[in-house]
């Protein structure tokens, strides 16, 4: 198990990078990366693959809430990609590699890998593999995580040195209509966190009461959270996470 840094629990972590689309920082963009560098803050980004099989950073599986175009984003070259206008900002959709020279270790850097698998199942790894390649040199402080415990899984055995967790959730099935109610009552319980090394969850808010979320900080598992929107929220939160994900006002809590 590679422990989480403190880095990661010393200010709290920008939900999908510090974005206002109307000041043209929309998520996961450029822009917003930017600007959280600039505040002081984590940032948390999510990943999906293009046809190429290249890392970029872009929260959905369809282009069309975050950009013009439409159709899955697994669809398109990562150079026709990067060319792709974010809506609401000046730049394209960025690669895991161009955030990671951006970053530059500044700030710490939480990742979500996408389930690629449709079913929280092992049909995973070509994204993981690219994603580990970029990974590979970087000096910074980066975590990863993902709802997929098999992609954990493979990420583990290709960068050991690199902190783990899993993104958990009650997983109620409106929320999740897509999962059957057997994988849904499997992940609830969170029961691969010790299989898989994972120092570290980040889980929803409103379920941190949750048993099995106090039984694994008992232990000694880091606890995050997703996603604060308001100073009460945070206050709320922080009574059991280590740390917040925020999105859509200033946390009061800075180092």
């Amino acid at each position: 198990m590679t422990p989480l840094p403190d880095s990661f629990l010393k200010a709290p972590i920008t939900h999908r990078a510090l974005h206002d689309r109307k000041d043209g920082r929309p998520e996961n963009s450029l822009a917003a990366i930017r600007a959280a560098i600039a505040g002081g803050y984590g940032i948390e980004i999510d990943i999906q693959p293009s046809s190429d099989r290249q890392a970029m950073v872009f929260h959905d599986y369809d282009l069309r809430r975050l950009t013009e175009e439409h159709g899955p984003i697994a669809q398109r070259h990562a150079h026709e990609l990067e060319a792709v206008t974010l809506t609401g900002g000046s730049e394209g959709i960025p690669t895991l590699k161009t955030v990671l020279e951006l970053v530059a270790g500044q700030v710490p850097l939480l990742i979500e890998v996408k389930d690629q698998d449709g079913h929280m199942g092992p049909s995973v790894g070509a994204l993981e593999r690219s994603i580990a390649e970029v990974l590979e040199n970087y000096e910074g402080d980066a975590a990863l995580m993902s709802f997929n415990p098999h992609s954990i899984a493979v990420l583990s055995r290709l960068l050991p040195e690199r902190p783990m967790g899993l993104v958990t959730c009650d997983y109620n099935a409106q929320d999740w209509p897509l999962l059957r109610e057997e994988t849904r009552e499997h992940l609830r319980t969170i029961p691969d966190f010790e299989r898989l090394g994972a120092s570290f969850i980040s889980h929803e808010a409103a379920d941190l009461g949750a048993d099995r979320v106090a039984e694994l900080k008992s232990q000694g598992a880091k606890v995050l959270c997703w996603t604060i929107r308001s100073q009460a929220e945070e206050a709320e939160a922080r009574k059991v996470a280590h740390n917040v994900t925020f999105e859509g006002y200033t946390p009061v809590r800075m180092p």
